[in-house]
């Protein structure tokens, strides 16, 4: 318990500090790209009245030093104050807000579709080795492994959305039923690189642990297949699929730029490619600071899951 909390400190020292970095590198990289807010906000204005300009320097504060706007923006973050939307004048956090929920929505379906199709199809396949089954499932892994997501997701649509009309393509839906309909789609392009990865470490992670004695001897002992899936190998192998999969999930979530794109769905990533091309920076330093947030997060509780699941790294740690 001890080791637990001390572990747990250490990360979140050094996770903070990560975000630190994170969003001072996004910070000046943004306060680096071509174009200006005042630009984007006035238009061919800004070139003829530069009292309008000089306004809207003043009241972003883009008018002060590179640091002092970082210490400033940080001290405003601490408050839980993200600034302004230099499109619309609302409060960055809720113009996230609206978006975010779709966007959760989404990631959590992925993370379902993976964690209920590929654990247990990766194990199947690794218990029967060699069999057609682990053949066809080898090679539909490697396909998606190598397919990018937004390229699944047209493939999807064309099948299921267009020729055979099964699912809707874009847009959200109105209700539960129909809004699980409309993200079916889109959940598996998100979820198809992570589903094909997590597949294989499973499958690598069965063959490891039915060759191990205690499976032969549970085998020897007449415990049916059944049995020693559940009670031996899944529970042996789980370290390092949840570590994969946790990491995977996580991340897969910057992929939802590309695939709220192509399904039409106003979601955080959609939010980002338009405060991109709008020059929206206090919505993308937002943005940015929320996504490093989750992925940092993501590790925190990856890294907890593990020391849950094996004991044996706690004491790794304390050595």
């Amino acid at each position: 318990m001890k080791f637990t909390v001390v572990f747990i400190q250490r990360r979140l020292v050094a996770l903070t500090l990560l975000l630190l970095i994170v969003s001072f590198a996004v910070f000046s990289l943004l306060d680096l790209s071509p174009g200006s807010p005042e630009e984007a906000l006035l238009g061919p204005e800004a070139r003829t009245n530069p009292a309008s300009v000089e306004a809207i320097r003043e009241e972003y504060h883009l008018d002060q030093p590179l640091l002092q706007r970082y210490w400033n923006w940080l001290a405003d973050v601490a408050h839980l104050d993200l600034g302004r939307s230099t499109e619309s004048g609302e409060a960055v956090t809720h113009v996230i807000a609206q978006r975010f929920m779709l966007t959760t929505e989404l990631g959590l379906f992925a993370a379902v579709i993976v964690l209920l199709i590929g654990v247990p199809v990766g194990m199947l396949a690794g218990l029967r080795r060699g069999s057609s089954f682990d053949r066809v499932v080898t090679s539909a892994a490697v396909f998606l492994a190598s397919a990018p997501p937004f390229a699944v997701g047209i493939l999807l649509i064309l099948m299921f959305g267009v020729w055979l009309d099964w699912l809707p393509p874009f847009g959200v839906g109105d209700g539960v039923v129909d809004r699980l309909r409309h993200l079916v789609l889109p959940a598996l392009a998100l979820a198809s690189a992570a589903l094909a990865i997590v597949v294989r470490q499973t499958r690598a992670a069965a063959l490891g642990v039915i060759d191990q004695d205690y499976v032969l001897f549970a085998r020897a002992r007449g415990l049916s297949r059944r049995t020693i899936f559940l009670n031996y190998a899944f529970h042996n192998a789980a370290l390092p699929v949840v570590t994969t999969a946790g990491l995977l999930l996580v991340f897969s979530l910057s992929g939802a730029v590309f695939i709220e794109t192509v399904f039409g769905l106003p979601g955080v990533g959609s939010l980002l490619i338009e405060s991109i091309n709008s020059r929206n920076i206090p919505v993308v330093q937002g943005l940015t600071l929320l996504t490093a947030a989750i992925v940092v997060l993501g590790n925190l509780v990856t890294d907890l899951l593990a020391l849950a699941l094996d004991p044996r790294t706690r004491y790794a740690g304390t050595a």
